[in-house]
């Protein structure tokens, strides 16, 4: 039996009591982008043009900068006219068919005997060799096409390409300038949505389901309520030394607000928003 706490009209029981403060305490985090990414060329080379600069929006696949790739793009230009034209492998195929008919028209005569066995083995092999000679020029026009394609990949790897959508947030070259390869020099951001990851204590995250609803509050805002997210992510492992567990909230940021503000975060247990699989 439980025991009862009366607050004037109010009666509530002590369980209740116990689950309203757990889920109403706030907790004091640091907001971050949802996507931090730094960018590197995979190949060094001098820098041809930087397309963005600090504080633009870019778009997923959008190019941010490029190498100078004119050497690559004339072999390019080459393999790919190398790629199409399949001059040899008509040729071999014509060869092909007239060493076939030829074959027939010795066989017939032979029958006639205006052939001898030596030229009816000699044909049949002609036209051996002719086959031969089709598909070693459709192996070898198959290879053109595999360098062209891999000549395509190596002039898309000279080219800086953003994996998201969001802001870039630092440029650390400029055109004419040598870049390194696997060296960062392009740094983009997304901030809609915000992360947060707050430790919290075991007795709390009991309650706590993925899909939760959070209330976040943030500094010197104007608005009458707080920004409603949810929990995306309840880590596994706890933090011994703490007694906490890493809780990973989503808040949408229409407004652009900067990362790195601390918010103000209160669980929602009781009404989770989406069933969603870890």
């Amino acid at each position: 039996m439980f025991s009862l706490w009366v607050f004037g009209p109010l009666t509530v029981t002590a369980a209740e009591l116990e689950g309203i403060s757990a889920s109403s305490a706030e907790l004091e985090g640091i907001s971050a982008p949802s996507a931090d990414i730094m960018l590197s060329f995979v190949l060094g080379g001098r820098v041809a043009e930087v397309l963005v600069k600090d504080g633009d929006f870019v778009k997923k696949n959008q190019i941010l900068a490029r190498l100078d790739d004119k050497t690559e793009r004339i072999q390019l230009t080459q393999l790919k006219a190398q790629a199409k034209d399949k001059t040899l492998v008509q040729k071999a195929s014509a060869e092909w068919v007239q060493k076939k008919a030829d074959s027939r028209k010795i066989a017939r005569a032979k029958t006639k005997g205006a052939a001898t066995d030596w030229e009816v083995q000699h044909a049949r092999l002609a036209v051996k060799i002719a086959l031969l000679a089709l598909q070693a020029s459709k192996f070898e026009h198959e290879q053109y096409q595999r360098t062209y394609r891999q000549a395509q990949s190596q002039l898309k790897r000279m080219q800086l390409v953003s994996p998201i959508a969001g802001r870039v947030e630092k440029t650390n070259i400029e055109a004419g300038e040598a870049a390194e390869s696997l060296v960062p020099v392009i740094q983009v951001v997304k901030i809609d949505p915000l992360w947060i990851d707050l430790p919290v204590p075991l007795e709390q995250v009991r309650q706590l389901r993925k899909g939760n609803i959070a209330r976040v509050s943030f500094p010197g805002t104007d608005a009458p309520e707080p920004a409603e997210g949810i929990i995306i992510h309840v880590s596994r492992v706890a933090d011994a030394a703490s007694d906490t567990l890493r809780v990973r909230v989503e808040v949408p940021n229409p407004d652009g607000r900067p990362a790195g503000e601390r918010v103000f975060v209160e669980f929602i247990p009781a009404k989770p928003v989406a069933n969603l699989k870890d």
